[in-house]
């Protein structure tokens, strides 16, 4: 218990979303109210020449989207707010899914115009897997989209999860009037072209004083009061506990890019969300209490600053107190290790840190040592369990180019596949190299890296395949089942046998001719 007063300052969050929901802008306002930025950036624009602090790399801001999850931290509130900006791009769906695995609680986009999206599904089916607890922030009231009620519906059937509105808008679109809030009670109303403050904010005890028909129309007025009370009757009262067992999700509305409903969703985040929580290890459990230090590594960044080719892992603080210069087991490899530069982050903006505490982030410059899924101790020997390895959807055989640049596309292939952006597999007893990814995408993105930053020129050819199945049972059953399928059988970059399979009913065929086998769709990393 000696470090319960740094455990309760801390909340980590991870802010997720499909594309274009206005993740990326929401987390420029978070960045805003917490001081750590002076201007907002933004993702697309002709006029603002500021990009957002969140998307740093290049390929980022040429085509606006997101594609690496960027980890930033800054204090509210005297809270300290581990933020996780994660790409909404079904592409970087890999990345997005480890995040959720570092972070205690989730902030979910959706755009109004567009509803629940597909890719929003997926990560919310990833969010169910661990209950992690949910605020939905309904964003873009400001544009005509689906009417409250129909969106509150559509939430609760798709996601699967009961919702509570703890805000609710004035009307919206080209009529949006405003947010009022339902959990402290007070009310922000809207001005075109004119972006939300704090004096904008007037507490109300009750809906029916006479500031709200002073400042809006009878007809406004009546539906806002008629909407409120039917919340109140027909939505369960709003609870922290079923919040927290991640089986009710608060839902604010406004608009991020005119700060409408932002500061609403920040405070009561702030009041509700989890501290940091338990962990299950291989051996036991690991208690967010416990004096020792533990940690994971659940991204690893190349060349953050591609003039010094430097690569950073991300290790999240499970337990104890993490000190700078000081050694730490590192279980896979068996050694010590220690760091005299670790780093908390502003995106690629970098400050050197002398200690951190359950919850924290911290980035650990990296030579090749750490892999996803790393766990470091002191002296105890345990991995940190839930990282998932998903089955790659798309398949293609890495060709070299120049051969006089083998050297450098053996590094940097091996470099990004440990970064986890794509899945590394090579022909068993063979030499051959395929990457499988979720999206067509990471192709272009590992292409353009390579290039960029070693210098080493490839072309993909696509493979027929249709899933990767890791393969579980007997050993003498695996060995046969090898001898018939050789030209099929790949090896994970950690050397476990994988089946990939050219369709649906080849896989059938296999799984009924090979009943002792299990053929997996996900590999947890250190089960």
């Amino acid at each position: 218990m000696k470090y319960a007063n740094e455990i309760n300052k801390r909340k980590s969050f991870a802010i997720i979303a499909h594309p274009d929901a206005g993740k990326t802008t929401l987390t420029e306002k978070f960045l805003l109210f917490g001081g750590a930025i002076q201007t907002a950036g933004a993702v697309k624009s002709n006029k603002i020449k500021k990009h957002t602090t969140s998307d740093f790399m290049e390929i980022e801001r040429q085509r606006g989207i997101s594609v690496a999850t960027s980890v930033m931290t800054f204090e509210y509130r005297d809270i300290l707010v581990n933020l996780l900006d994660t790409p909404g791009h079904k592409d970087f769906a890999e990345d997005t899914y480890r995040t959720l695995t570092a972070v205690d609680s989730v902030v979910l986009v959706i755009d109004c115009v567009k509803g629940v999206e597909e890719q929003t599904e997926r990560l919310m089916e990833v969010c169910r897997m661990r209950d992690t607890p949910v605020i939905i922030f309904v964003n873009k009231m400001d544009r005509d989209g689906k009417y409250p009620f129909d969106l509150l519906d559509e939430l609760e059937e798709k996601l699967s999860i009961r919702v509570r509105p703890l805000s609710w808008p004035i009307n919206m679109g080209s009529d949006f009037k405003g947010v009022y809030n339902l959990y402290d009670k007070s009310l922000v109303a809207f001005q075109p072209n004119k972006k939300a403050t704090d004096e904008d904010v007037v507490p109300l005890e009750d809906l029916s004083s006479s500031y709200v028909d002073g400042h809006f129309n009878e007809k406004d007025a009546a539906q806002l009061r008629g909407d409120v009370e039917l919340i109140e009757g027909v939505y369960d009262t709003f609870s922290r506990e079923d919040y927290l067992a991640g089986k009710l999700a608060p839902v604010f509305f406004g608009s991020a890019v005119n700060n409408f409903g932002v500061k609403d969703l920040l405070d009561t985040f702030v009041d509700i969300a989890p501290t940091p929580r338990d962990r299950t290890a291989t051996t036991r459990e690991v208690s967010v209490q416990e004096d020792k230090f533990s940690g994971f590594v659940f991204k690893i960044h190349a060349n953050l600053d591609p003039r010094h080719r430097d690569r950073i892992a991300f290790l999240r603080v499970c337990s104890g107190k993490f000190e700078r210069n000081k050694f730490y087991h590192h279980v896979r490899l068996d050694k010590d290790v220690r760091f005299s530069n670790p780093y908390s982050f502003l995106a690629r903006e970098k400050n050197i840190v002398d200690d951190a505490f359950p919850g924290d982030v911290v980035g650990l410059f990296d030579t090749g040592n750490f892999k996803i899924g790393d766990t470091l101790t002191e002296g105890e020997n345990f991995y940190i369990t839930g990282i998932p390895s998903f089955s790659p959807e798309l398949f293609k055989e890495l060709v070299n180019k120049d051969p006089m640049k083998t050297k450098q596309l053996e590094k940097g292939i091996r470099q990004l596949t440990d970064e986890g952006v794509a899945q590394l597999f090579t022909q068993h007893g063979g030499n051959r190299k395929i990457i499988g990814c979720v999206g067509e995408l990471q192709f272009e993105v590992i292409q353009y890296r390579l290039l960029q930053e070693y210098g080493a020129a490839c072309q993909f050819n696509t493979l027929p395949f249709y899933k990767a199945c890791w393969l579980t049972g007997p050993k003498n059953k695996i060995e046969d089942f090898i001898r018939f399928k050789s030209s099929n059988i790949v090896e994970d970059k950690d050397g476990h046998l994988v089946y990939l399979a050219q369709s649906e009913w080849y896989l059938n065929t296999e799984r009924t001719n090979n009943p002792d086998i299990q053929f997996n769709f996900t590999s947890e990393i250190h089960k």
